[in-house]
């Protein structure tokens, strides 16, 4: 059986968000939360979110060389996640900006497994190439250029210059393709237009990430087969697939291959599971010698010990 003795040493590069999350236990979804009004939980925990610095935590806590580049403020809540970062064993390169506030977000997940996040983030919307100290790349194996939505000057030519960086010094590169925000109420051109951007830089990389919805919509698809097979006639080396209840998939020359979850005994974290899975998944990529099926297998056993809370993978701040 395969462990996690195969990610230690390994060097994942990442650049995206970084954030407050305040989370809550799972809530019962109903009317009464539209209504004036109280609704006690099981516990509300205060850590580092965004999907670029949970990510660089979860290669951290799995062994692997973690290094993250985002942008900060200048202020106190920057200065919180910075050392919180760093006393996990993440190498940061932070552009502190004393223009911009540290962003944060409220993190309200349900019984169902439905997940909503209220978020204002300056630091990550204001994110661009000029930021980005690109040492962060130097001896990586692979660069994870997470939270591809939130950065809008990164949109125009910022991402693909990142990922021709990453490829000139040799490391394959990721994509996570999660929830645009603009896609819930956004102007249609506006939402086409950035599609468009992402999608014209996807010859660039190497693996896509994101559950099912995420890539359906970003596809402009009602089912995941079609969705796959744009994807990868876009230009997309091959997708990982975080297929909740169902499990994990990876698509790669016209063939899907599923795993189904690992069992968990108790649900206790619910965000932050598709990051973790991804972070597998890309520290095993160049092991090309292990059976996709085996690397789901493992990613998936990994990710149930982190639901269910025998895995610690985000410090509370």
């Amino acid at each position: 059986m395969l462990d996690e003795t195969l990610f230690r040493g390994r060097r994942l590069g990442v650049v995206g968000s970084i954030c407050r999350d305040v989370k809550t236990a799972p809530l019962a979804p109903g009317d009464h939360l539209f209504r004036d009004g109280e609704t006690p939980t099981a516990f509300i925990v205060e850590t580092i979110g965004g999907g670029g610095a949970n990510s660089a935590l979860a290669a951290a806590s799995l062994g692997a060389d973690a290094r993250f580049a985002g942008k900060l403020g200048a202020d106190a809540l920057g200065d919180q996640l910075a050392n919180a970062l760093h006393r996990r064993g993440v190498q940061t390169f932070f552009r502190r900006d004393p223009q911009t506030r540290t962003g944060s977000s409220v993190a309200l997940s349900f019984s169902t497994g439905s997940r909503h996040f209220i978020s204002c983030q300056p630091n990550n919307n204001s994110l661009a190439f000029a930021d980005l100290d690109l040492a962060v790349l130097d001896g990586t194996d692979h660069l994870l250029r997470a939270d591809v939505w939130f950065s809008e000057p990164l949109l125009a030519d910022g991402n693909a210059r990142l990922f021709e960086a990453a490829r000139s010094r040799g490391a394959a590169t990721s994509l996570d393709l999660n929830w645009d925000p603009l896609w819930g109420s956004g102007d249609a051109a506006r939402i086409a237009a950035r599609k468009d951007a992402v999608r014209r830089i996807l010859p660039l990389v190497d693996l896509v990430h994101g559950n099912v919805r995420e890539l359906n919509l970003f596809a402009d698809s009602n089912d995941l087969p079609t969705t796959l097979r744009r994807l990868t006639a876009w230009g997309a080396g091959a997708v990982v697939i975080h297929m909740g209840a169902d499990g994990a998939g990876y698509f790669a020359d016209n063939a899907l291959t599923a795993e189904p979850c690992a069992p968990a005994k108790r649900l206790i974290n619910t965000t932050g599971t598709g990051d973790l899975l991804s972070v597998c998944m890309m520290l095993l990529h160049a092991q090309r010698e292990i059976p996709v099926r085996e690397k789901l297998r493992l990613a998936n056993r990994i990710v149930a010990e982190y639901i269910e809370g025998t895995r610690a993978v985000l410090p509370p701040l």
